[in-house]
C-alpha cells in the first residue's frame, strides 16, 4: 500500500479526507496538534473504516519535530498538507499568528517533502485566494487581486512558496483551490467540530436552532446579489474528501513528457473544487427552515470585514482530469449536516 501523510488530519476535511484514502486502500498517517480539531475524529474515523490511524501529535512550526516524522516513515509516497488556521474574522483580528502559523508550517513540511524525496504534493488553497472578484464563474485562470483577508493573503502567499518550490525541484503538486465545504459522513461518526461559537454559516444555523446561540446573525443584506445577502458555493466535504484521493491518484498514474518538463513550473496543477453554483446566506437559511421544519431566529447584522459578496466556481478541470462527479446537492449538505450537529448536541447533553 501507498503511505499518505496527512497534514491536520484530525480536523474537518483532513478526518473526512482519510477516511476516503483508508477506503480507495491507501495506508494513512496523520500529523495534528489538537489545537484546531479533537480527537473524537480518530474515534470516528476508527468505526468508518475499522483502521486505527497513527497520528503524531506534533506542531509543524517545530522543524524538528516535523523532521524526525519523516525521519521514522521513510516510504511515503504523498504529502497532503491541511493543517492551517482559517477563520477568517480571527485572521483578520490577528494577521500575524496566521502567517506564523501557516507559512512556516507549510515550509516546514516543503523542506521534508524535498529532503526525504517524497513523489507528490497536494496542498489545501482555498477559493479565498480569488478576493473580490468581477466576474463569475471563477476559474484557475483568473487573476488574483489583493485578498480579502489575512487568511486568504496566507493561502496565496503558500501557493506561490510552492510554485518556486516546484521550480526547483521534482516533486510534483497539485493545489486544490476549495469553495465552502459544509455536510457530514453519513455514518454521522465524523463531521464538523467547530471550537467555540461558530463563525462559518452551516453550523451557525444549526446551533441557533437547536437554542445553543440565541440568534443567528445574517452580515449584510445590501451587497449587490439576488437578495443583498452574500453568495457562496458550498459543497459537500465527501465529494472534497474524494477530490484529494483522486487527485493522488492522478499523480501516480499519469506521467509527465520529457517535452513538457522542460518548461517552467510543468509539476504543478492548479484546481478549483465547488459544485459551480453559488448559493446566498438567505436561501440557505430558507432550505434549512423547510427541509427541518425549525424556525431560526435571525437578523440582519453589518457586512462582516473579510467577507467578499459572491464567488462560485468553474470546475471543469477537476471534473475533466480527476474523472470527479456526481457532486452532492445542496439538500443533502443541510441534512447530512444537520443529523451530525443533533447527535454529538445530544451526545454532550
Amino acid at each position: 500500500m501507498k503511505k499518505i501523510l496527512v497534514t491536520g488530519g484530525c480536523g474537518y476535511i483532513g478526518s473526512h479526507t482519510i477516511v476516503d484514502l483508508v477506503q480507495k486502500g491507501f495506508e494513512v498517517i496523520s500529523i495534528d496538534n489538537f489545537s484546531r480539531s479533537d480527537k473524537k475524529m480518530l474515534e470516528g474515523v476508527r468505526k468508518i473504516t475499522g483502521k486505527e490511524i497513527v497520528n503524531y501529535e506534533i506542531d509543524l512550526c517545530d522543524s524538528a519535530a516535523t523532521k524526525k516524522i519523516f525521519e521514522e516513515n521513510k516510504n511515503i509516497t504523498g504529502i497532503i498538507h491541511f493543517a492551517a488556521f482559517k477563520a477568517v474574522g480571527e485572521s483578520v483580528e490577528q494577521p500575524l499568528l496566521y502567517f506564523r502559523n501557516n507559512l512556516i508550517s507549510l515550509i516546514n513540511i516543503l523542506e521534508c517533502a524535498v529532503q526525504f524525496g517524497v513523489p507528490n504534493f497536494i496542498f489545501s488553497s482555498s477559493c479565498s485566494v480569488y478576493g473580490n472578484v468581477k466576474t463569475l464563474p471563477v476559474n484557475e485562470e483568473t487573476p488574483l487581486p489583493e485578498a480579502a483577508s489575512p487568511y486568504g493573503r496566507t493561502k496565496q502567499i503558500g501557493e506561490e512558496i510552492i510554485f518556486d518550490t516546484a521550480n526547483a525541484c521534482n516533486i510534483r503538486f497539485i493545489m486544490l483551490r476549495y469553495f465552502n465545504p459544509v455536510g457530514a459522513h453519513p455514518s454521522v461518526e465524523i463531521g464538523e467540530l467547530p471550537i467555540g461559537n461558530p463563525s462559518n454559516l452551516f453550523p451557525s444555523v444549526f446551533y441557533t436552532a437547536l437554542g445553543k446561540m440565541k440568534e443567528l446573525i445574517v452580515h449584510g443584506n445590501d451587497y449587490e446579489t439576488s437578495d443583498g445577502s452574500c453568495i457562496r458555493d458550498f459543497i459537500h466535504v465527501m465529494d472534497i474528501a474524494e477530490a484529494h484521493s483522486l487527485s493522488l491518484l492522478y499523480l501516480m498514474k499519469n506521467e509527465i513528457s520529457a517535452e513538457k518538463r522542460k518548461f517552467r513550473n510543468w509539476n504543478v496543477e492548479v484546481m478549483n473544487l465547488g459544485t459551480g453554483k453559488g448559493y446566498s446566506v438567505l436561501e440557505v437559511i430558507n432550505s434549512f427552515e423547510k427541509l427541518s421544519g425549525e424556525k431560526l431566529n435571525y437578523k440582519i447584522g453589518d457586512r462582516r470585514s473579510g467577507d467578499v459578496a459572491a464567488i462560485f466556481s468553474d470546475n471543469k478541470r477537476a471534473v475533466e482530469k480527476l474523472g470527479w462527479k456526481n457532486l452532492k446537492g445542496l439538500d443533502e449538505m443541510i441534512l447530512s449536516a444537520w443529523r451530525w450537529t443533533k447527535k454529538i448536541s445530544e451526545v454532550k447533553t
